[in-house]
């Protein structure tokens, strides 16, 4: 399963107490703007020492980092909220709220970056002071590795939609910085000066396709979209494999944060007491929620044969 923002991340999560979780969430949190505050500050004084406008573009992009992480740290306190007499599901959907603003600094940054980027190739400029670039450079990505593998573990435990937007574009940074190491040794080294705007604008190219997969991500969720087929049809084996059960329809899915909704109709032997339906359908429900943590499952009873005309999309 992938962090694709579909529900699957909550599928996947590995069970842990929802006491657990919060903290993990918070600490997450925490550490990304920690860490992107640190790196503001490294990056500005490298910019400034270099005049590199490709490091100006770590710079923006450590920036707009910050502006994301706040906006996730405020987005995850709300999503951690219980459930209230106004929001019965919860407030879940604040995390894939958050992942769209997150979307819009990002392309954002991107747009002013392909200004600065179009500006030098007219006026080039030599960078000067590299080693100092190159040290923060260093520094960064070191921390932006611990930082990816820490908010990876949290996903992994928590399913969180939010953190998994943050890790994405913490990853991107990885790439973004290891590619201004690559034009600042162009440009010195070799006297490639193009070198520096035109990663630059390269730089901004993959920005924008990781706000586009950081927006998609969360539409799917905020739009209600179905779980993957697989966790669908891991859902239906969990009901049929029931010795009771003849069959379910109308199964329907959809995911809030780190939280799953799943309803279907079972299909079940006409003659049996309604005592006994229920009995089977709690043995069904229970089941699918230990396959399925932090879900919410929603079971009607059908008599096997009824004929209903429910639309089942495929």
């Amino acid at each position: 399963m992938t962090a694709d923002g579909t529900g699957t991340l909550a599928a996947s999560a590995s069970p842990v107490s929802p006491e657990r979780r919060a903290r993990l969430m918070r600490l997450a949190t925490y550490a990304s703007v920690s860490v992107a505050s640190v790196l503001i500050v490294a990056k500005f004084g490298a910019w400034l020492a270099t005049d590199s406008i490709s490091l100006l573009s770590t710079l923006i992009d450590s920036l707009l980092d910050a502006g994301a992480s706040l906006v996730n740290l405020f987005a995850v306190r709300q999503a951690l909220q219980p459930a209230d007499a106004e929001h019965r599901f919860g407030h879940g959907k604040a995390e894939p709220l958050a992942g769209l603003v997150q979307a819009a600094f990002i392309c954002g940054s991107a747009v002013f970056l392909l200004f600065e980027a179009g500006e030098r190739l007219y006026r080039p400029a030599v960078i000067t002071n590299t080693e100092v670039g190159l040290a923060v450079l260093v520094l960064s990505i070191a921390l932006t590795v611990v930082l990816v593998g820490f908010q990876r573990y949290v996903v992994r435990h928590t399913g969180s939609v939010a953190i998994s937007a943050d890790s994405m574009h913490y990853k991107m940074d990885v790439l973004v910085n290891i590619g201004v190491i690559v034009s600042l040794l162009l440009a010195t080294r070799l006297g490639w000066q193009a070198a520096d705007p035109l990663i630059a604008i390269a730089i901004a190219v993959y920005i924008v396709w990781g706000a586009g997969e950081i927006g998609k991500a969360a539409l799917h969720i905020l739009m209600d979209r179905e779980l993957p087929e697989d966790d669908r049809k891991r859902i239906r084996d969990i009901a049929i494999a029931h010795p009771d059960v003849h069959d379910i329809h109308d199964l329907r899915t959809r995911s809030s944060g780190p939280d799953l909704f799943i309803q279907f109709h079972l299909e079940m032997d006409g003659d049996l007491t309604l005592l006994r339906a229920h009995e089977i359908s709690d043995q069904v429900e229970a089941a699918v929620n230990e396959a399925f943590p932090d879900s919410e499952v929603l079971i009607h009873e059908d008599p096997k044969g009824l004929f209903e005309d429910h639309t089942e999309f495929h």
